[in-house]
C-alpha cells in the first residue's frame, strides 16, 4: 500500500484541534491512566480462575477450547447487533462464522461475546417507539460493556452500521479502550426507487393528492433488500466516520453486502485484529486510535460530505468517552473552511452506491488530505497514517488487496476536488440567540431559503402540526416551533415525519422553518430547521417562551436565532410548562424514566453515559 502525502495542516484545523486538546487535558488524562491501568500485556483470561475459564469455553469447538485453555492464541469478542428486521444487520447473521474461520487462519479464536439491541428509525419514525431511539445508544454501550465484561478478550470486533448502534458500540468499546477495536460495516443494499421520486409521492401523499397504496409501494421500492438504507442520513455518516476515525480497514465502508469482496473483507479485518492484540508485535488498543486528532477527522468528514446532524449528538458523545471534550463551537469553527465535496441524497440526488462508484472514501479522504484539511499523523486500525486509508480494496488474483483511489472524481455532480468544491463551507452552523443555542444543517437549503422571518405558530407535538396543516392553517409565511421534544421532555425522537409537509408549504412560495428543542432525521435536508436547540424547554429553557406571532428571525448567514420580542417583555415572560405524563408509558417509555431524567442536554451529547 503507498500512502498519499499529505499538504501541511490548514491553520484553523490545527487552532482547533489545539483548543480541544488543552479543555480536555485532564479528563483525557484520566482516561489513558485507567485504560493504562486496566492492560498489563497478557491475555484478560490468565486472570480468570479455572471454573471461570472452564465457563468461558465449555461450549467451543474442541481445537478453541485447547487454544482458551493454553492462554496462546488471542481471543477476538464479537459483538454484534445482528437482527433480521434491520436491513442493514441482516448480513451479520453470516459474519461469526466468517470471523471464526478467519481467525483460526490467523492462529486465534473468536466468540460471539454479546449482542446489542439495534432498532430501525426507519419503523419507529412517528411512533411512540421512537422515543427510545437515543437512549438506545445508552442501552447498546452498556450492553458492550457487558459483553465484553468477562474477561475472555484480547481484541473486539464491532457488527453495527445503523444510528444509535455505532456511536453506542464506540462508546461501550472506550470503556475498554486498552483493548484494539476494529469496525466491521456490512454495505449498502442495492440502488432502488430514485430519491427524487421518492421524495416527491411523499410529498404528495402529505397532500392527500396520492393514497396509502401508492406510497407504500414507492417506500418498498426504496428500501427493498438486505443492507443499508442508500441515502445519507446517520448510518452511511457513521460508515464514513469510522472510516476518517481509522476503525475500518479502508476502503470498506461501501462495499455491498454478501459479495466475494464483503466477506475477504470481514475475513481481513479479523486477521487484522488477531495482529494487534496486546500478544503480538504491533499492539495497538483503541485508547491509542480515537484522541483529539481524529475525532477532529471525524468532525471534517462529516463537513465535507453533508453528513447527519445527529452527529452533533453522537460525535460529542463518542469523543466525550474516550476523555474528549467538543462542542458545536467546534463544528460550526471547521464548518467555514471545510468544503463541501459530495452531494449525496438528501443533499443531492445520488445515493451512496453512487458516491462509492464515483471515487468514495478513498478519493474523498486524499482531496482532505491534500487539501491539509485532516490528521494524517493518526493511527488507524491499518497501522499506519491516514493516508493510508485513501486506498480501495479489490479481489486480485491473489485475494483481497488494495490500490490507489480515483485521482479523479467519476461523477462531479456527486463528488468533487477540494479545489472545485459545491460550497466552500460544511453547511453546518451554530445560531444563537435570545431563544438559546441550536444546530442547522444547510447545505441542501437554497439561498433564498438561509434567512427566515415570519410568525411563528408553537406546537408541542408532531401530530398538532401535521393536523394543523391538513387544516390549511400553516399555509402561510410561518415558523413552526416545535417544544418539549429533547431529551428530558420525550427521549428527542427525530421529527422526520414533518418534512413533507414543510417542503410542501416551502414548494408553494411560503416562506417556511421550524425550530425545535428535538431532533430531524438524519436525512433533513431542503427546508431550514434550527434543531437540538439548548437549553430544552422541558428544563425551562427560552423556548418555551415563545407564543403564537412572536415574529422569529432564523439566520443561518449571520448565525443568529432570536424571537424579535422586546428585552423587557421577554426577560418578564414566563416559560411555558408542559403535562409530559402522556410520554411516560406505553412502548417501554416507562422503562427509560431514568434516562429521561438524568439526561445531558443536547450540546453534551443528549444521553447519560
Amino acid at each position: 500500500m503507498s500512502e498519499t502525502t499529505p499538504a501541511s495542516l490548514h491553520p484553523r484545523i490545527r487552532e482547533v484541534t489545539e483548543r480541544i486538546r488543552e479543555r480536555s487535558r485532564e479528563p483525557r488524562a484520566a482516561y489513558l491512566e485507567h485504560m493504562s491501568a486496566q492492560a498489563d500485556g497478557h491475555p484478560m483470561r490468565k486472570r480468570l480462575s479455572c471454573a471461570n475459564l472452564a465457563h468461558g469455553f465449555a461450549a467451543s469447538a474442541a481445537p478453541d477450547k485447547q487454544s482458551l485453555k493454553e492462554l496462546r492464541w488471542p481471543n477476538l469478542a464479537i459483538v454484534t447487533a445482528y437482527n433480521d428486521m434491520l436491513s442493514a444487520h441482516q448480513p451479520y447473521e453470516r459474519f461469526p462464522g466468517l470471523i471464526r474461520a478467519a481467525a483460526r487462519e490467523a492462529g486465534a479464536t473468536a466468540q460471539v461475546a454479546g449482542g446489542v439491541p439495534a432498532m430501525c428509525d426507519g419503523v419507529t419514525q412517528g411512533q411512540p417507539g421512537m422515543e427510545l431511539s437515543l437512549f438506545s445508544r445508552d442501552v447498546i454501550a452498556m450492553s458492550t460493556g457487558v459483553a465484553l465484561s468477562h474477561g475472555m478478550f484480547d481484541a473486539a470486533l464491532c457488527l453495527g452500521v445503523c444510528d444509535k448502534i455505532v456511536p453506542g458500540l464506540l462508546i461501550g468499546a472506550l470503556s475498554f479502550g486498552q483493548l484494539p477495536a476494529v469496525f466491521v460495516p456490512a454495505g449498502p443494499m442495492p440502488s432502488g426507487l430514485p430519491n427524487k421520486e421518492k421524495a416527491r409521492i411523499r410529498q404528495l401523499f402529505a397532500e392527500g393528492k396520492v393514497g396509502r397504496d401508492a406510497l407504500l409501494e414507492s417506500e418498498a421500492g426504496s428500501y427493498h433488500s438486505a443492507g443499508t438504507c442508500t441515502f445519507y442520513g446517520t448510518a452511511n455518516s457513521n460508515q464514513m466516520l469510522m472510516e476518517v476515525m481509522g476503525l475500518h480497514l479502508p476502503g470498506s465502508a461501501f462495499v455491498a453486502p454478501n459479495t466475494p469482496l464483503r466477506d475477504a473483507l470481514t475475513a481481513a479485518a479479523a486477521r487484522r485484529a488477531a495482529q494487534i492484540t496486546a500478544l503480538g508485535q504491533e499492539y495497538l488498543p483503541l485508547s491509542k486510535v480515537i484522541e483529539e486528532r481524529s475525532i477532529v477527522n471525524a468532525i471534517v468528514g462529516l463537513l465535507a460530505t453533508g453528513g447527519s446532524t445527529n452527529h452533533t449528538l453522537h460525535l460529542v458523545a463518542m469523543a466525550r468517552a474516550a476523555g474528549v471534550l467538543i462542542d458545536w463551537n467546534d463544528f460550526s469553527d471547521l464548518s467555514e473552511v471545510v468544503p463541501l465535496l459530495a452531494r449525496i441524497y438528501p443533499n443531492g440526488s445520488a445515493d451512496v452506491n453512487h458516491f462509492h462508484a464515483a471515487g468514495g472514501m478513498g478519493f474523498l479522504i486524499n482531496e482532505l488530505l491534500q487539501a491539509g484539511l485532516m490528521h494524517e499523523d493518526v493511527q488507524t486500525v491499518s497501522g499506519t497514517g491516514l493516508g493510508a486509508c485513501a486506498l480501495e480494496p479489490w479481489l486480485s488474483s491473489g485475494g483481497l488487496a488494495w490500490r490507489e483511489a480515483p485521482a479523479a472524481s467519476g461523477d462531479t455532480s456527486i463528488l468533487r476536488p477540494a479545489a472545485d468544491p459545491f460550497s466552500a463551507d460544511g453547511g453546518l452552523k451554530l445560531l444563537r440567540g435570545n431563544i438559546g443555542r441550536a444546530i442547522i444543517k444547510v447545505s441542501a437549503v437554497s439561498s433564498q431559503h438561509r434567512i427566515i422571518e415570519a410568525p411563528a405558530r408553537v406546537f408541542d407535538s408532531q401530530e398538532a402540526v401535521l393536523e394543523s396543516f391538513q387544516r390549511g392553517e400553516l399555509a402561510r409565511d410561518v415558523v413552526v416551533v416545535m417544544r418539549f421534544q429533547g431529551p428530558r421532555a420525550n427521549g428527542m425522537p427525530e421529527l422526520h415525519g414533518l418534512t413533507p409537509a414543510l417542503a410542501s408549504l416551502q414548494s408553494k412560495g411560503h416562506r417556511v422553518a421550524l425550530v425545535t428543542d428535538g431532533r430531524m432525521s438524519g436525512a433533513s435536508g431542503a427546508v431550514p430547521a434550527a434543531i437540538h436547540l439548548t437549553p430544552e424547554a422541558a428544563g425551562g429553557g427560552p423556548l418555551g417562551k415563545v407564543r403564537d406571532g412572536d415574529i422569529i428571525r432564523l439566520d443561518s448567514v449571520r448565525g443568529t436565532l432570536e424571537a424579535l420580542v422586546p428585552e423587557e417583555s421577554w426577560s418578564r415572560r414566563p416559560a411555558a410548562v408542559a403535562d409530559l405524563s402522556a410520554n411516560a408509558f406505553g412502548m417501554g417509555r416507562e422503562l427509560f424514566r431514568a434516562f429521561r431524567m438524568n439526561a445531558a442536554p443536547a450540546e453534551e451529547g443528549g444521553g447519560i453515559c
